[in-house]
C-alpha cells in the first residue's frame, strides 16, 4: 500500500482490468488475449517518446493541419503523426504530437485534455507504447480504453485511474468480532442482556394477558347492556305513538 499510485507505473493486463488492481482472474476474453500477447513496440516509429503526446477520440475528418493549428499554441512542434488506415488512407481517430521542449509537452498535457476539436472532445495523455513497461495496445486486448457497455473496462490511466484497495482482512476481523478482547466481552455481555430482556418481556406479557381478558369481557358486557337499553327505549317510543 505504501507504493500504491492511481496511475500505473508498469502495465499488467490483469491489474488494468480491475478497478483496484486486486483481481486474480480475468473477467473478459480481452484480458486473456493481452496476457497471451507478445507485443514489441514498433521499431519504425521515430522521435523522442518522452516528448510525444498521444491524442485520441479525434473526429475522423480532422487533419494534420488542424492539429498543428491547435497544439502549436502550447509550444513548438517537431512532428505530428496522424495514424491512418494503410488500405483506405482514412484517419483512425488518434495521433501523436512531438514537441521540441518538455515545458510545451507538460502544458499541452495539462490544458489540451477534453478540448473540443471539430465537435469532438479529445483525450490527451503521454505516449505509453515506448515509455510504459509491458504495454499492450487495445487492439490486442490491452490499453486503458474500453466502454462499460462492452464490459472491457481498463484502469490505471489518466482517464480512469485505480481506486485505492480496501484492507479486507482488518475489516473482516472487526466485522466478526475478532479484534480486541474488550470487543469480544462486550458482544457476549450484549447477548446475555438480550436474553434476560426477552425473558422479562415474556413474563410481563403473561401477567398482562388475564387483565386484557377481563377488560375484553367487561367491554362485551357493557356493549350487551347498552344494546338492551336501546331496544327497550325503542319499544317505549312505539307504545307512546300508539
Amino acid at each position: 500500500m505504501a507504493d500504491w499510485a492511481p496511475i500505473a507505473k508498469e502495465y499488467d493486463p490483469l491489474k488494468a482490468g480491475s478497478i483496484d488492481g486486486t483481481d486474480e482472474e480475468p473477467h473478459d476474453r480481452a484480458i486473456w488475449r493481452a496476457m497471451l500477447a507478445r507485443y514489441v513496440p514498433n521499431k519504425g516509429v521515430t522521435g523522442d517518446p518522452h516528448l510525444t503526446l498521444f491524442v485520441a477520440r479525434l473526429n475522423l475528418q480532422t487533419t494534420e493541419e488542424k492539429l498543428k493549428e491547435v497544439f502549436s499554441r502550447y509550444g513548438d512542434i517537431r512532428k505530428i503523426r496522424l495514424v491512418r488506415d494503410l488500405v483506405t488512407g482514412f484517419s483512425k481517430g488518434y495521433a501523436f504530437v512531438e514537441y521540441k521542449e518538455e515545458r510545451a509537452l507538460l502544458k499541452a498535457h495539462r490544458d489540451a485534455n477534453r478540448l473540443v476539436i471539430d465537435q469532438h472532445e479529445i483525450f490527451v495523455d503521454f505516449e505509453l507504447e515506448r515509455t510504459l513497461k509491458g504495454w499492450i495496445p487495445r487492439r490486442l486486448g490491452g490499453g486503458f480504453g474500453g466502454k462499460k457497455e462492452s464490459g472491457q473496462l481498463r484502469f490505471g490511466g489518466r482517464d480512469r485511474p485505480f481506486r485505492k484497495p480496501i484492507n479486507l482482512p482488518n475489516v473482516k476481523n472487526d466485522f466478526y468480532g475478532e479484534g480486541s478482547s474488550e470487543k469480544r466481552n462486550w458482544s457476549r455481555e450484549g447477548t446475555r442482556d438480550w436474553r434476560t430482556r426477552d425473558r422479562d418481556h415474556e413474563r410481563s406479557r403473561d401477567k398482562r394477558w388475564p387483565e386484557r381478558e377481563r377488560s375484553w369481557a367487561w367491554g362485551d358486557s357493557e356493549r350487551d347492556r347498552d344494546s338492551k337499553e336501546e331496544r327497550s327505549r325503542g319499544r317505549e317510543r312505539k307504545d307512546r305513538d300508539r
